[in-house]
């Protein structure tokens, strides 16, 4: 449906008209001003979109490279087949395992930098982007330990080695950013999840007695994320294994587990606490997450795991995720009936209340397949970080160059996140005849359009100069970097019928403004 709103210009003659666009008060009011009510339709289709989704997972070791393919990877965004799994899914992000095997006491070789270059490149040909960590090892070596299936030595490095090799990435992953979706802290322990570690305190059954980090592994700790947070450009979050470990960054190796997680007033703001956000490798795997929701202890204080210590980190981690970068995988189905669907399950709930914007299409497949057994896997698929329907738009019929154009939109945001990284959200203005267009920086941070209703109600000023004509109005979310601004593979698509231009990366608001 569309409605026409009219408003007149009161006690005006032409003539005073134009003498009042002689003296360059162009105001609006004085003229005939026309609005429209353009409504819209959601579209309940899977398509991919930039940072968010279902990751495809791979994994290289510096011991012998394999340099991603850019076809391959450009071949994610259409629908494929998961090994061992009952679904199909569309991928714009690729996790990317770097598994620095051979260099444990060494410097990361010039051919290891440049070969991650090539990886980057390909992924910008592609139209993806990286999610990646720096790792020792994967191998859970078996033995005659208390963990049985893992035991030490785990292989990872000591932290002068890590602190040198961070040094030696920075420049690749500046020179990068462009396909970062972010950067996962990695490097501690195997697996890079900061648990079976070497050197860091063992905090499984292995280790010492009280199976608990003392200070100065939380120190440690603190010191490789602090030399991650420098290496990875200041736009790009960082993601920790466990919502305590940020707690101890942020507030020191005492911080209580009521520690104050990021609010609006802080978040977005490119500093520390802004910029860390969470991997939970075992999303609902048990009622703590197998350890995500724990307390280590310290020096001074026990590890402990009890409810209370599980409501109050999950608590926090709800809080802080709302503003933070929060992704991982699906690591067992043995232990917990809830990561099913809804009713019998929340798994749906439990992505919406921790903010998630992507899982690991691989892993497990176990507890994905009963996803697409039980009915919820295309909610998941569609919903999983940000989903936008435009549902209507005030937009105005005619405008005067000179003046102020006021817009309004409505939008909903159905899925689970908003979007971590930050984009200029733009409205173009395309000459119907020439096809000429006119961009114009809209002042909303996308990253605030949150689960839930968003408006947007904005004026942008119409040059003096404006060529005169109709023009069509668009909507553009093209990603911030130059380098692939114009990519609409890197361009957010509204979820809604009719509006999207795949060759341009442009949403059609289905309406022409004339420019007098």
């Amino acid at each position: 449906m569309i409605k026409k709103f009219t408003g007149y210009a009161l006690g005006m003659s032409l003539a005073a008209i134009l003498l009042s666009f002689s003296c360059n008060n162009r105001d609006a009011g004085l003229i005939k001003v026309e609005k429209i009510n353009v409504t819209y339709t959601e579209s309940g289709e899977d398509f991919p979109n930039p940072e968010r989704g279902f990751y495809r997972y791979s994994e290289v070791h510096s011991s012998n490279y394999t340099v991603l393919n850019a076809d391959e990877l450009k071949g994610y965004r259409s629908p494929q087949s998961i090994e061992s799994a009952n679904y199909q899914v569309s991928s714009t992000l690729v996790f990317r395992y770097y598994v620095l095997d051979d260099v444990v006491n060494t410097a990361i070789s010039a051919t290891f930098l440049t070969n991650i270059k090539k990886d980057f490149e390909a992924a910008r040909a592609a139209g993806v982007k990286l999610i990646p960590r720096f790792v020792y090892t994967t191998t859970a070596k078996q033995g005659n330990c208390p963990e049985g299936f893992i035991c030490p030595l785990y292989g990872d490095a000591p932290k002068a080695i890590i602190l040198n090799h961070i040094a030696q990435l920075k420049p690749i992953l500046h020179d990068n950013a462009d396909v970062i979706a972010c950067v996962q802290l990695g490097f501690i322990g195997v697996w890079g999840e900061q648990y079976y570690s070497d050197f860091f305190g063992d905090a499984s059954n292995n280790g010492n007695q009280d199976h608990k980090l003392t200070d100065n592994n939380w120190k440690d700790r603190i010191e490789v994320i602090k030399a991650m947070l420098d290496a990875v450009p200041a736009d790009r979050m960082i993601q920790v294994r466990y919502p305590q470990l940020k707690q101890r960054y942020i507030y020191g190796v005492n911080a209580p587990l009521t520690s104050a997680p990021l609010t609006e007033s802080g978040a977005f703001n490119e500093t520390d606490i802004a910029r860390l956000g969470y991997h939970n490798d075992c999303f609902m795997a048990s009622s703590n997450d197998f350890g995500t929701y724990e307390d280590y202890g310290n020096s001074s204080t026990p590890r402990t795991s009890d409810g209370t210590v599980l409501n109050t980190l999950k608590d926090y981690f709800k809080a802080d995720s709302k503003f933070v970068v929060v992704g991982g995988e699906t690591c067992s189905d043995d232990y917990s009936p809830s990561n099913d669907c809804e009713p019998a399950g929340k798994a749906q709930a439990e992505f919406s209340s921790l903010h998630y914007s992507f899982i690991n299409a691989h892993y497990n497949t176990a507890v994905n397949n009963d996803w697409q057994d039980g009915g919820c896997m295309d909610n998941i698929k569609r919903n999983l970080g940000y989903r936008f329907v435009l549902q209507s738009a005030a937009l105005p019929d005619n405008t005067i160059k000179g003046t102020v154009m006021n817009i309004s939109l409505n939008l909903k945001n159905v899925g689970y996140a908003s979007p971590y990284n930050k984009r200029t959200v733009k409205l173009i203005l395309r000459n119907t005849k020439s096809g000429e267009v006119k961009s114009f920086d809209l002042a909303t941070d996308v990253r605030k359009w949150y689960s839930g209703d968003v408006k947007v109600t904005e004026g942008v000023k119409i040059p003096d100069d404006f060529p005169a004509g109709d023009y069509e109005m668009l909507l553009s979310l093209p990603d911030a970097y130059a380098s692939i601004a114009t990519k609409p593979e890197f361009s957010i698509r509204l979820a809604n019928n009719d509006v999207w231009e795949a060759a341009t990366g442009y949403n059609k608001l289905n309406h022409t403004v004339k420019v007098n």
